[in-house]
């Protein structure tokens, strides 16, 4: 983002101001992958469960550090291994095969590198009760999100859990102040409960009901405008 704000002033993310939101994306996915825990097991603490993490980039190493300090139990894969040794050092992670993630008989499983991991191939090899994580698009097709509620498993929508980065970079005009930032997105946590709210009312998938959330959102921004500001 620096090289791209030699070109033009319209650039967010800069080191002089909010910095790397990868800390922040992180943190954000911590409220939701609580909030999902309290939605699974009655209780938001994570301390002694058994959590596999896919992917140990900036976000995925920061979302360890978080559960390492709450005591959770750590299964890691990565396709670089030197990330790999990294956590397995610091963390006394268990490190397994990229490809034998899925299969872990762990509590959650926090999706953090590539998106369409959860489909028809993977879905019959999870043991997870929850899933929730920061990686983009983790449901192949929007059907899958029902398979997972048909099958008990608590999703955490993506691009809720991991909407901490975007707060972080919305939060610095006028002025940067990380403390706001961090407030804000505490409130993933209850935006996820709300969510798994819609979706036990209705019987929908929590991604329909976080898509449902989100139209009624923008559709009430969008009677604002048209209210006060003149066409």
């Amino acid at each position: 983002m620096e090289y791209v704000a030699k070109e033009t002033s319209f650039v967010a993310g800069l080191r002089s101001k909010s910095g790397d939101p990868s800390p922040m994306t992180a943190y954000g996915v911590y409220m939701a992958m609580k909030a999902s825990a309290f939605k699974a097991f009655g209780s938001d603490n994570l301390g002694g469960k058994k959590i596999s993490v896919q992917g140990l980039g900036h976000v995925g190493l920061v979302l360890c550090d978080y559960l390492a300090k709450d005591n959770a139990e750590l299964v890691v894969s990565d396709i670089d291994s030197d990330k790999v040794k990294k956590v397995v050092e610091l963390y006394k992670a268990k490190e397994v095969n990229v490809n034998a993630i899925y299969e872990q008989d762990v509590d959650i499983f926090a999706p953090c590198g590539l998106g369409a991991i959860i489909n028809d191939e993977t879905i019959p090899k999870l043991k997870c009760k929850v899933i929730a994580g920061s990686a983009n698009n983790v449901l192949k097709e929007s059907h899958h999100g029902k398979i997972l509620k048909e099958k008990g498993i608590v999703y955490a929508p993506d691009y809720v859990a991991n909407a901490g980065g975007v707060i972080n970079v919305a939060m610095e005009n006028p002025v940067y102040n990380y403390e706001a930032a961090k407030s804000a997105t505490e409130k993933i946590y209850d935006r996820i409960l709300e969510i798994f709210e819609i979706s036990d009312r209705e019987n929908i998938s929590t991604n329909e009901a976080a898509d449902k959330l989100a139209i009624q959102r923008i559709e009430s921004i969008g009677e604002i405008h048209s209210r006060y500001i003149r066409k």
